[in-house]
């Protein structure tokens, strides 16, 4: 990938974010009561704790992603803004405040999150099943986006969560496999691809779904074959987006990736075979997910029919 031009350090060694990477702050009406709703309820968010640069256009229209399993991850990734240290006990009302939750923002699609619970016997498989069954009796023309931990060392989580059949099943790579010992070093990029092959093993019919984030220091013919892999693997929909440093603390932003770059990703994803790619450097996982949801169906049926 080639260098963006004219975009220096600044005196603290940090590259100033590019025009297209900035957001306004939210101040709708609307995004103060999707906040005040999840507070109400007692439950955390991804878009919160990792502080998503589409919170306020997400949350305006009251699509907010659920971080489950609390708030605290037992994994400390370079690229992610969630506090680490001994998480609390699981809570029993979760799944029944999700679940409220979606029925009173009237979701038709919703997505599910968590930190990573290496403390738990499961990682937290039952907590997802409970959470999805919870909005099934409550919601059930809501269609149901899960974002899972890669369950690493826990026999038996995967099948549990694939058993309870969520719409589509994410799990992000984040990063190429030569970047996760200091990127994602709680990780192994193998597993969590076999993850994502044992969920189609599973059910074929289940959407699967992944993310990258770039601007790490990868290369371009890594980023191709993480999309090989992730195809090997069966997987329908791929996600990338820029990388932006949470804090001082966290993995410096290697190089800001151009718009142009992003196409160009997105037009090679789609060559690979993907039914669906957002590539932008805005993108995150659940960036219009239920847009996408929409999409996504909608391709596979264009496909069947040989469109």
């Amino acid at each position: 990938m080639a260098k963006v031009e004219n975009i220096k350090p600044d005196r603290g060694g940090r590259l100033p974010k590019p025009a297209w990477i900035r957001v306004k702050a939210p101040t709708s009406p609307e995004y103060f009561a999707t906040r005040k709703l999840m507070r109400d309820l007692s439950l955390n968010t991804v878009c919160e704790e990792a502080a998503c640069p589409n919170i306020g256009q997400c949350w305006a229209k009251g699509h907010a992603t659920v971080m489950i399993l609390g708030d605290t991850c037992t994994r400390a990734c370079a690229f992610c803004n969630v506090k680490t240290g001994k998480p609390n006990a699981v809570d029993a009302l979760e799944p029944e405040h999700l679940a409220q939750a979606v029925a009173k923002l009237n979701l038709s699609h919703v997505v599910i999150t968590s930190v990573d619970r290496d403390d738990l016997e499961d990682g937290g498989a039952a907590q997802f099943v409970r959470c999805i069954e919870a909005i099934r009796g409550s919601a059930p023309g809501t269609t149901i986006e899960i974002l899972t931990p890669d369950f690493l060392r826990k026999p038996g989580a995967i099948e549990t969560v694939a058993a309870a059949r969520p719409d589509v099943f994410n799990h992000n790579l984040e990063t190429v496999p030569r970047l996760y010992p200091s990127i994602r070093p709680g990780a192994r990029y193998f597993h969590s691809l076999k993850l994502l092959d044992t969920v189609k093993a599973i059910d074929a019919g289940m959407f699967t779904k992944s993310g990258l984030m770039v601007g790490l220091g990868e290369e371009i013919a890594e980023v191709h074959q993480v999309m090989d892999d992730l195809r090997a693997a069966g997987v329908d929909f791929l996600t990338i987006g820029q990388y932006l440093q949470p804090t001082p603390r966290h993995a410096p932003v290697a190089r800001f990736v151009t718009p142009d770059e992003f196409a160009a990703l997105e037009k090679m994803a789609y060559g690979k075979g993907f039914l669906l790619v957002s590539a932008s450097p805005l993108t995150r996982s659940s960036y219009f997910a239920a847009d996408d949801f929409a999409r996504l169906r909608a391709a596979r049926e264009s496909k069947k029919k040989g469109g």
